[in-house]
């Protein structure tokens, strides 16, 4: 149950979010934009209560129930940051909007980029375990949520691999010419 309400939310979410672009720079009806774009945190509200159910209603944890707390905390850290995102290119390609900010191309500005992201994949993370370790409270169950404290390890993985890059960055920087580090 939990994974299709996971891929369900998946979904809604890109549906929710052209529908809400698209209102908004294609039809011109701002007020419905806006609607539909709140309407999109509301999607984790569903997965947070699905979860919730689940575990209470009597189910073992399984990766699924770790995929569901990854997915909330990737939405809490990087969702209004991946909905900025699509704004900007769906302005930029459909209402002769501005062209969309890149990541600095190289040297310290790039590594300093790159951390940002690292942190807040470590925020990320934290929230996942925090929302596990409240599953594993809530059902108070070892028996049920052992699988939860893997998962975390699992999950552990993620902030590691990606120290690749601000790592790369900083120690060896991409030289960029001088007339466009302004």
């Amino acid at each position: 149950m939990i994974l299709a309400i996971i891929i369900g939310c998946e979904i809604a979410f890109w549906v929710l979010l052209v529908l809400g672009l698209a209102f908004r720079y294609l039809w011109g009806k701002r007020r419905l934009s806006t609607v539909l774009l709140i309407a999109v945190p509301l999607l984790d509200l569903i997965l947070l209560a699905a979860a919730v159910i689940d575990m209470r209603g009597g189910a073992v944890a399984g990766w699924h129930h770790g995929l569901a707390a990854a997915y909330l905390a990737y939405s809490i850290v990087f969702g209004h940051r991946t909905i900025r995102w699509a704004d900007a290119r769906f302005a930029h390609r459909f209402a002769g909007g501005p062209e969309p900010w890149k990541p600095p191309a190289g040297g310290r500005a790039r590594a300093r980029y790159e951390w940002g992201v690292w942190v807040r994949i470590l925020i990320a993370y934290g929230i996942a375990c925090g929302l596990l370790f409240g599953l594993i409270w809530l059902v108070d169950d070892p028996s049920r949520t052992e699988a939860l404290i893997q998962i975390m390890r699992d999950l552990s993985r993620v902030p590691v691999i990606a120290a690749i890059w601000p790592v790369s960055h900083t120690l060896f920087p991409k030289k960029v010419p001088s007339d466009s580090a302004a």
